[in-house]
């Protein structure tokens, strides 16, 4: 057994944070789930970046769709749908295994919609139909514009998974949207059991920001110093433990109840962004540390080979609220806000995702213009 098996008796999913389409045409993803090392994949606008212009699996895809007179962004969709019906149907069979519960495959919405409610729910709604695998989630950003969003989507019975959460307030208003969306189909006489949703809290990331500032205050010296220094590389797997004890306090009230009653499922954290940044950290500590039942971690192809290399299956989560408390107000006994690094991200993970799916874009404008020149 394996370490994402064990990992799996452990109440935690691990999903592949990649998709490319010489994986899925050379068996290699296919392989992957059949040796139990991946149960579900994600994907973003990076990840697709990198997939159409740093290989040339796509170039027999491209073709037919430029000379068919489509314009970039069109061409990109037409691509990125092909890889994730193509990923959707490999799940197919652990989806259908384990009720829904596993084998799901993300597409996130245009970046560029990230602050607009009405235009993120249509184009959600669009992908979602012309995809249409149930195992399929749309990724839609935790933005303020993005929470009437998720609701809707849910009560519109379409799976989501929220990404680019930083914030534990964030957090708690990405529980309550997709509550409140479950609690708008019931109202509505509509079932909620097939119904699935995550909630992508990213992790890594937040010791990169915090660190840089913990850092200052060693340079600085004194009697600050030596607490700063105690603190580098806490601050990310903290503030997740924190969020996932919100996550056991919403889901175990009476509210949910209800919701589960009528065939509610929770929405699982999944723990985003967990590939390892800092070398001077263990390629797999954001995973080791962050085990716990109803969880999901999506992880890039290097961290997947650390974790089935050497990964250590334990529960790590409820273990530790205490010390993730401690280490919190010792960050801010040093002048770090957690709340205030978290708003900053949620403002460069969008911009990012932006600034990625542009450049995207560019890429295949280009080679849309060299294929039109060379006719």
């Amino acid at each position: 057994m394996n370490t994402v098996q064990q990992l799996a008796g452990l109440g935690q999913s691990i999903w592949y944070d990649n998709i490319e389409r010489g994986l899925l045409d050379n068996g290699a993803m296919a392989g992957m789930i059949a040796r139990g090392e991946i149960r579900g994949v994600t994907s973003n606008p990076s990840i697709f970046l990198n997939a159409i212009t740093k290989t040339g699996d796509y170039d027999a895809g491209l073709l037919p769709l430029i000379a068919a007179g489509h314009d970039a962004p069109a061409i990109f969709w037409e691509l990125a749908i092909e890889d994730i019906r193509a990923a959707t149907d490999l799940f197919r069979p652990l989806y259908d295994e384990t009720n829904g519960g596993d084998g799901y495959v993300s597409l996130e919405v245009n970046p560029d919609l990230a602050h607009d409610t009405a235009a993120t729910l249509a184009e959600t709604k669009t992908l979602w139909r012309r995809v249409d695998r149930p195992n399929l989630m749309i990724k839609i950003p935790a933005t303020e514009a993005g929470i009437p969003a998720i609701r809707a989507a849910i009560a519109a019975g379409i799976n989501v998974n929220v990404t680019l959460i930083f914030a534990r307030e964030r957090y708690r208003a990405v529980m309550d949207a997709y509550l409140s969306g479950l609690e708008d189909r019931v109202a509505a006489g509509q079932p909620i059991d097939g119904i699935a949703s995550v909630a992508s809290f990213f992790v890594s990331r937040v010791d990169s920001n915090v660190d840089k500032k913990l850092q200052g205050i060693i340079k600085e010296g004194g009697a600050r110093a030596a607490a700063a220094e105690a603190l580098l590389g806490r601050a990310a797997i903290a503030n997740a433990r924190l969020a996932y004890a919100d996550f056991r306090q919403v889901f175990g009230d009476e509210r949910f109840a209800r919701l589960r009653a009528a065939g509610g499922r929770v929405q699982r954290p999944l723990w985003a962004s967990t590939g390892t940044k800092n070398p001077a950290y263990s390629d797999v500590v954001y995973v080791d540390e962050l085990v716990g039942p109803d969880t999901v971690n999506t992880v890039p192809p290097q961290t997947l080979a650390a974790l089935l290399d050497h990964g250590v299956a334990r529960p790590t989560l409820e273990q530790h609220i205490a010390e993730a408390r401690r280490v919190e107000a010792e960050l801010e006994g040093l002048g770090i806000s957690l709340a205030e690094v978290t708003a900053d991200l949620e403002r460069e993970g969008v911009q990012s995702f932006k600034d990625a799916f542009a450049t995207l874009l560019a890429a295949v404008e280009e080679r849309r213009r060299s294929a039109v020149a060379a006719d």
